[in-house]
């Protein structure tokens, strides 16, 4: 992915999510830089809880989608594979309906761990939720 344009990467990284929980909660990637990732989530039904409110967990999945692959976005992937090892997640307030975006900086660009700061905020700009995340970079083997 090193040697493609901006949106040439973005087409590359949204392709990649056919058929998973990413295109299942409506993730699209829409922006990145040297040492961040944004992604958009809508809210709906598809990601509430039963009392009609977004759930806990879908801003996760968010959060966690756009974090690992903020790092697949910034290793070699012939040569090493992603792995989230840890995620923490303050919910901070609800929606019932509107856009999330969020937006994965890196704290800590390691050559074995990186970590993840990433808010989750609403399309008027507040905080949804405020997350971190831990990824394992490893290299690939040949098994």
């Amino acid at each position: 992915m090193r040697n493609m344009d901006k949106s040439e990467k973005l087409l590359s990284i949204n392709a990649i999510t056919k058929n998973t929980l990413m295109e299942t909660l409506g993730i699209v990637y829409t922006d990145f830089g040297d040492d961040f990732l944004v992604a958009t989530m809508p809210v709906n039904s598809k990601v509430h809880q039963p009392m009609g409110l977004l759930h806990g967990g879908a801003t996760v999945a968010l959060a966690e989608s756009v974090g690992s692959a903020a790092s697949h976005m910034f290793v070699d992937t012939n040569n090493f594979i992603i792995k989230g090892i840890e995620i923490t997640a303050n919910h901070l307030k609800s929606k019932k309906s509107g856009l999330l975006t969020a937006t994965a900086t890196i704290l800590h660009k390691g050559k074995t761990t990186h970590l993840w700061k990433i808010e989750v905020n609403d399309e008027d700009g507040a905080m949804i939720s405020f997350c971190k995340l831990t990824n394992i970079v490893l290299p690939k083997t040949t098994k």
